[in-house]
């Protein structure tokens, strides 16, 4: 049960593994693009390529969602950023219930967006456990973990390419400990509880005003998605910036200000650079200095 990039390895490893896959569950085909054509998940496409069978309810929340589910008699259920609540029905139909993937090091980041809240806050480290579902928001006990430092400068697509993989080689661990009658689950503590909220457009908002250190995390924990974003005069008006790297760097001034043609932006203490951005309808990602040029803002120019 999956949807995102980020199940696709592990439903690629439950299969090399050897393992029947009575059915994949993944969120329903959305319209994308232009043309406004059906586009499947990343799941759904490796699933058909595999041949195996594809499910997307809008809910699992019906008798006749639940029937279908109980019906597949699965050992387990295995999820993985699926996208839909799981209700109690559901998590009670498998015989060793629903193991689910998570991206963080529980009971720290429960929720959507354990991987970006990571990063925006200065975690030190991050991870992926294994855990066993009940009906509270990631509340279950942990079976396996394995964590992975968080870098000066890492991105949330960064972060989230190293736990893909290591996620899936963790999964195929816990099968196969459930299948020999050995994986031992340990109940969460009820110390450093945190909820990692979805996040939202407006989060991606440049503050200027806060420290260097703390916009630097901001921006490189909203990379590549949602990006965090300032405006500014590029000629025609008011333009949106989404900026995908930035560090900490040397200076000082009116917060929001560029400082220099490295594209360094005073902070209200210290100054980031700039590493990677791009303009608003553009697809191309420019390096701050390339973007300065294109752009012709020069030291002194106010993004807001």
């Amino acid at each position: 049960m999956g949807t995102p990039d980020f199940s696709v390895p592990t439903l690629a490893r439950i299969v090399a593994d050897g393992h029947q896959v009575v059915a994949v569950y993944t969120r329903a085909p959305a319209r994308a693009g232009r043309g406004m054509g059906v586009k499947l998940s990343p799941v759904h496409t490796l699933a058909n390529a595999l041949g195996l069978e594809v499910l997307s309810p809008a809910s699992l929340k019906t008798d006749a969602a639940t029937e279908v589910f109980s019906g597949h008699a699965a050992d387990v259920a295995v999820v993985v950023a699926y996208g839909l609540l799981l209700p109690q029905s559901v998590l009670d139909a498998p015989r060793h219930g629903c193991l689910n993937l998570h991206g963080s090091l529980l009971p720290r980041w429960r929720g959507a967006a354990p991987i970006q809240r990571a990063i925006m806050a200065g975690d030190a480290e991050s991870g992926v456990g294994i855990m066993r579902m009940e009906k509270g928001l990631d509340t279950g006990p942990v079976a396996l973990e394995e964590r992975v430092p968080i870098t000066e400068g890492m991105t949330a697509g960064a972060l989230h390419d190293t736990l893909m993989p290591l996620g899936a080689d963790l999964m195929s661990r816990a099968l196969a400990a459930l299948a020999e009658g050995n994986l031992a689950f340990t109940p969460q503590t009820d110390d450093g509880i945190i909820y990692a909220h979805k996040i939202t457009n407006e989060e991606g908002h440049i503050d200027w005003h806060r420290p260097a250190a703390e916009i630097a995390r901001h921006i490189n924990g909203l990379s590549p998605f949602p990006g965090a974003y300032f405006e500014a005069d590029l000629g025609k008006g008011p333009e949106r910036v989404k900026v995908l790297r930035a560090e900490r760097a040397e200076g000082s001034g009116v917060p929001g200000t560029l400082l220099d043609a490295a594209c360094t932006v005073a902070c209200g203490e210290g100054a980031v650079r700039l590493l990677e951005l791009r303009r608003a309808g553009k697809g191309g990602v420019a390096t701050g200095g390339d973007f300065l040029r294109g752009a012709r803002l020069g030291s002194g120019a106010h993004l807001a």
